[in-house]
């Protein structure tokens, strides 16, 4: 394709942008040394460039280079701390050098065959026609190394101060050549800041189609979908998932989403269950530091995902309100099948589900005083998924009545005093019945097997709505259970063993 006249930038535009490309790492200048003097051409690209002018910092460095693979390797030999080439298919060299992780490509072109996943690579020897493969013209910047010289052929500079996302080529190209490029326009909205062009939300349309698989691979998405989530921008992530929802590509993503549109009429009165499931996600999200959390994903999907049986189990009462009976448990299964389709791993998906199954658990005990046998089951159920549970419980309440509003953060931090007193007395984290397995076989004279377990349930259940009960009565208890279920006693068995 034709490479457009690079960007005109005026004279203090190109003293600014020098300025803050001066504070580039002392690393990348060594490098462009390195590559001048073994005769070739190299220059740091993409997202660290982006991110210098939006004075932020970039944990990776990735550069571009005429030099092929095999000759990256002999110029950085000897040089690096450490090389790899899992990526030597796709042109790429990888080095961690003084505790930086740089990849290092040689310019190309890809393409993506209609049935393939993988991109076919073909090496280039310019510069501008590599930047002109890139996703989006923010990121199709470049700094010639070692002179620093700014190289925007696309007018990516123009548009990280505009925040907005073009692609450098049309749209469709871009989407059709890597439609995994629709994704990361969302995820550039959440971590960014950043709006779409009208013609970009136009082909994320047209092309969402093409996430299906097996042009896009689950994991590609799961990773996506992942890093929009965990934007550091408190309603980063709300916005990401609108543009997939408005676009329609959260229909072959995560079209549970989508379907929380419910429509509203005069039978169905009930709040919009889409924008709440947003408004949750938000506000967790400003709860997660008074919890000691940060960027959690378990929470974040938690909080997007708590409402997803809702549609299911939509029904109208006689009074004209309407009811979702046990949504939580059909949203938890739900979760669970589209959590793992997307690959997440599975303690992720074991978490989020537990999340969803608990985020109603405080509304079924009310506004009153919580029992000391109900706040035990309530930090048990929750295990160590307490600090995350409290977090969507609150983030949950979304009603615009002040009063209730109120009400309910009472009630919660309540319960919350509650939990905190009966840890100081009873370490309520870790509760355990007052006598062991080994204890447990030795009174009733059993071997190991689910007769064991059984007993051991029976014990830890009491402990939960009572409290410790101690030694004596505990063996007791047990003696109970075991004439109940009909076993058969040893001779010495009874309380003062």
């Amino acid at each position: 394709m034709a490479v457009p006249e690079p960007d005109s930038l005026t004279s203090r535009q190109r003293q600014a942008a020098a300025a803050l490309l001066s504070g580039i790492s002392p690393l990348a200048a060594e490098l462009g040394r390195m590559f001048a003097a073994a005769g070739h051409e190299i220059a740091l690209v993409g997202g660290p460039i982006r991110d210098i002018f939006l004075r932020r910092s970039s944990p990776d460095l990735d550069f571009t280079t005429d030099a092929r693979p095999q000759r990256i390797r002999e110029i950085v030999s000897g040089w690096a701390d450490e090389i790899w080439s899992i990526g030597i298919e796709y042109g790429t060299i990888g080095l961690l050098k003084d505790g930086h992780r740089v990849e290092i490509t040689t310019y190309r072109s890809e393409h993506y065959e209609d049935d393939s996943r993988k991109p076919s690579v073909q090496y280039g020897t310019s510069l501008e026609a590599d930047l002109s493969r890139r996703d989006f013209t923010v990121n199709a910047m470049a700094a010639r190394l070692p002179g620093l010289e700014l190289v925007d052929p696309f007018g990516g500079l123009a548009d990280v101060r505009g925040k907005l996302l073009r692609t450098p080529g049309t749209p469709r190209q871009s989407f059709t050549d890597d439609p995994l490029r629709i994704l990361r326009a969302a995820r550039f909205t959440a971590q960014l800041g950043f709006t779409v062009s009208a013609d970009v939300a136009a082909a994320m349309t047209e092309f969402a189609p093409l996430l299906a698989p097996p042009k896009v691979s689950a994991e590609r998405i799961e990773s996506e979908l992942t890093k929009l989530l965990l934007s550091a921008y408190p309603g980063g992530p709300a916005a990401g998932i609108e543009l997939l929802t408005d676009t329609g590509v959260a229909q072959y993503v995560l079209p549970e989403i989508p379907a929380l549109r419910l429509e509203r009429d005069e039978h169905f009165r009930h709040k919009d269950v889409y924008q709440h499931s947003l408004t949750v996600l938000g506000q967790a999200i400003k709860l997660e530091p008074r919890y000691g959390l940060e960027q959690d994903l378990r929470l974040r999907l938690a909080a997007l995902l708590h409402d997803i049986g809702k549609p299911r189990t939509r029904s109208r009462l006689p009074d004209g309100r309407v009811a979702f009976h046990h949504h939580e448990v059909f949203g938890a299964k739900m979760a669970r099948k589209r959590l793992s389709q997307l690959r997440y791993p599975k303690d992720v998906v074991a978490d989020v589900t537990r999340l969803i199954e608990l985020h109603l658990r405080f509304h079924g005990y009310g506004e009153g005083e919580w029992t000391d046998s109900a706040v035990r089951r309530y930090v048990t159920d929750a295990g160590p998924l307490l600090s995350r549970l409290h977090v969507l419980t609150r983030a949950d309440c979304t009603t615009r009545n002040k009063a209730k509003a109120e009400r309910l953060e009472r009630a919660y931090d309540s319960l919350e005093q509650r939990i905190a007193e009966l840890q100081a007395q009873e370490e309520l984290d870790s509760i355990r019945p007052d006598l062991d397995g080994h204890e447990i076989m030795r009174i009733l004279g059993i071997p190991p097997g689910p007769l064991v377990g059984q007993a051991y349930a029976f014990l830890r259940e009491m402990r939960i709505e009572e409290g410790p009960l101690g030694r004596e009565r505990a063996v007791q208890e047990l003696l109970d259970w075991a004439v109940a279920a009909g076993l058969e006693l040893p001779p010495t068995s009874g309380p003062a063993e």
